[in-house]
């Protein structure tokens, strides 16, 4: 097949073995390749301490492989046994209001316990050295899904005693510490680390210094948990790449830095139980409700596989109605099969389906699978086989080619916002999107980066929410040539959550001449006006006062400091000094396209195209009958200029 591999998450030790070798030969005859097992199955590994069973594991890896799959072993981390939490409660999280979170789920154990540290190591050992050269085991899964369920924060004592250790070597002497919170304000004054607590329940919010240096500690406390079991597999099972199955839009730990020590990232892919809680208004949620956000996913495919360095694989995707948004409704049909083939042209190298069959028990029981509860096949399955079926008109495509565009992100200032939101319609992750979708409306391809990834061969780069710049990613900018669109809020706190010195933007001053002197949050229900010309475009939610020798390209219309700079700009550096909604942001992000002499297209509105190597691919997010911008002459391997609900097109020039 020269299209994707396909895989799915499979779970053996929720059914009868009887069953297994018939499960393994449908999902090859399906064309299956890859099948994940074992992220939950610590109880049935080790019953009780130190007695391990690994028949049923050694039988269900031979059958599956025997079949001809590539197994995913993952580490069962994600959910220490019952015997284990009755032998160390001091493993189990704590909440932010004190409570222990107990037994009876998943994710219960808090990543700072140095008991659990130990456990996880031995337990990883224990699979690594019985499986890590085994021929049928061709990839390794670390735990899951870190940060599901709010858990990557934990208010433990081992937390507590851990944090201050780390404070101990981020500052030396509590007088570093007490200069860069700031303690002189409210009389918040240290004279020991061991007189910090953590920042919950207190009677107003914290220093953001101290709430922010809790989030750096607990970003690498994930780091460092994962880079033990990754070091353990790598010494054992040579040869063979390490992942982690990352979430949509989490932003509670750096997963650039944590993927440093993986070979590829994977990540979830559930786009309708994300669309609840995203950006879009109320109108478009229900257009697009059985399609999901039209950008959102795509967004996520290209932050992956900058976060995987180049490879990115699905670890599991929606095969149909899930079981745990606030809502849960249906994929229009043929949208499995759509997601599938974006994955693909966003340069997923694997796409795995979560999940085989249907569960008749426990939580997930209307969570869909390929199979339903009795073994017959659902939607899901039939879609897979038209995908497979189509794969044989592809061509072998090399992996996705730099963009001419770039957006930043960084969860470094994503933190800073966290604790300073200064109002409650600041939203950086919602921000972020609405800076990607209005480029990729206008069928402009953008990858995602971290502030110290390559710039190198970017035309523009995005930077809609940079909060804490350095003078290093300036002079990066510098050295690349390319031009760069600034977001308000830009460069607008220091590494220690402090004004710069000058004011915002800091060091990004090396880029652009200005300082802002007033910043301003908004009711979601006020709308300012921005000029432009002869155009007037809609602003929103927050916006600034600036100060510049730079030229003004946009100015604030109305009664309140009418004339004040909006979009400032010289050769090099535009900043824009308001948030605004998709239908004025698309304007500015155009005109930035054109500056940077990047071509763009007519808005495609439902319609999102993206390119991998000579094939351009074609979707249509929206309820009605759409077309593909593609030239005359083109050759189609899939569907055609017309586009109906949920359908895809993938076409090459009449010479390719």
């Amino acid at each position: 097949m020269s299209g994707p591999d396909l895989g799915v998450c499979y779970y053996p030790e929720q059914w009868d073995e009887a069953v297994w070798a018939d499960d393994a030969a449908r999902m090859r005859a399906l064309g299956l390749t890859w099948v994940r097992i074992a992220e939950f199955a610590w109880a049935r590994i080790e019953p009780a301490p130190g007695r391990f069973d690994w028949g049923w594991l050694d039988r269900a890896v031979a059958t599956l492989g025997g079949a001809g799959l590539k197994v995913i072993l993952c580490t069962p981390t994600a959910a220490p046994p019952k015997w284990l939490v009755d032998l160390h409660p001091e493993i189990l999280p704590v909440g932010p209001d004190g409570t222990v979170r107990k037994f009876g789920a998943r994710r219960h154990y808090c990543f700072s316990s140095p008991r659990y540290r130990e456990e996880a190591a031995r337990i990883t050992r224990a699979i690594a050295e019985r499986y890590g050269r085994h021929p049928h085991v061709h990839a390794w899964q670390t735990d899951n899904e870190y940060g599901d369920h709010d858990t990557i924060h934990s208010y433990s004592p081992a937390a507590e005693a851990g944090f201050r250790s780390w404070l101990r070597a981020r500052y030396g002497t509590i007088d570093a510490l007490n200069r860069a919170w700031g303690t002189s304000f409210w009389s918040m004054s240290y004279g020991d680390f061991d007189q910090i607590d953590l920042p919950n329940n207190l009677v107003e919010e914290p220093s953001p210094t101290h709430r922010v240096d809790f989030l750096r500690y607990s970003s690498d406390q994930v780091r460092d948990f994962n880079r033990a079991q990754v070091r353990i597999i790598r010494a054992l099972s040579p040869g063979r790449p390490v992942t982690h199955n990352f979430m949509n839009q989490n932003t509670d730990f750096d997963h650039f830095d944590l993927a440093e020590d993986l070979d590829v990232a994977s990540w979830d892919v559930y786009p309708l139980g994300g669309l609840v809680h995203g950006r879009l208004p109320r109108a478009d949620k229900m257009r697009f409700l059985r399609a999901g956000d039209p950008d959102q996913t795509s967004f996520n495919h290209d932050l992956y596989r900058a976060v995987g360095r180049g490879r990115v694989w699905v670890m599991e995707q929606q095969p149909g109605p899930v079981n745990w948004a606030v809502t849960n409704p249906a994929p229009l049909d043929g949208m499995v099969r759509f997601w599938t083939w974006l994955a693909f042209a966003h340069g997923c190298e694997m796409i795995s389906y979560f999940r085989w069959r249907q569960a008749p028990f426990a939580q997930e029981q209307f969570h869909a699978a390929l199979l339903h509860p009795d073994s017959s096949p659902d939607q899901a399955f039939d879609e897979v086989a038209e995908v497979v079926a189509e794969a044989s008109a592809m061509p072998v495509l090399p992996p996705r080619e730099r963009a001419r565009v770039a957006l930043v992100l960084d969860y470094p200032s994503r933190w800073v916002a966290q604790a300073l939101p200064q109002g409650q319609g600041y939203n950086a992750a919602h921000v972020a999107l609405d800076w990607y979708a209005a480029a990729r409306r206008h069928g402009v391809e953008v990858d995602i980066i971290g502030q110290h990834s390559d710039l190198s061969g970017y035309g523009l780069i995005l930077a809609p929410d940079l909060m804490v710049a350095d003078a290093a990613f300036v002079a990066r900018v510098r050295a690349a040539g390319a031009k760069i669109l600034f977001g308000p809020r830009s460069g607008s706190k220091t590494v220690d959550v402090q004004t710069p010195e000058g004011l915002a933007p800091g060091p990004l001053r090396g880029l652009i001449d200005l300082r802002v002197t007033r910043v301003e949050s908004l009711p979601d229900d006020h709308a300012e006006t921005v000029l432009a010309g002869n155009l007037a475009l809609p602003a929103h939610r927050w916006r600034e006062t600036v100060e510049t020798a730079a030229d003004v390209l946009a100015t604030f219309a109305g009664g309140y400091r009418a004339g004040a700079p909006a979009l400032i700009g010289n050769d090099r550096a535009r900043y824009l000094a308001a948030l605004m909604p998709p239908e004025g942001l698309a304007r500015v992000v155009t005109d930035a396209l054109d500056w940077a002499g990047v071509p763009w297209l007519a808005d495609l509105g439902d319609v999102r195209i993206t390119r991998r190597g000579g094939v351009t691919f074609g979707f249509n997010y929206g309820p009605e009958p759409a077309s593909v911008p593609a030239p005359e002459g083109v050759r189609f391997l899939i569907g055609g200029r017309a586009l109906p609900p949920a359908g895809v097109a993938a076409w090459v020039s009449a010479a390719g």
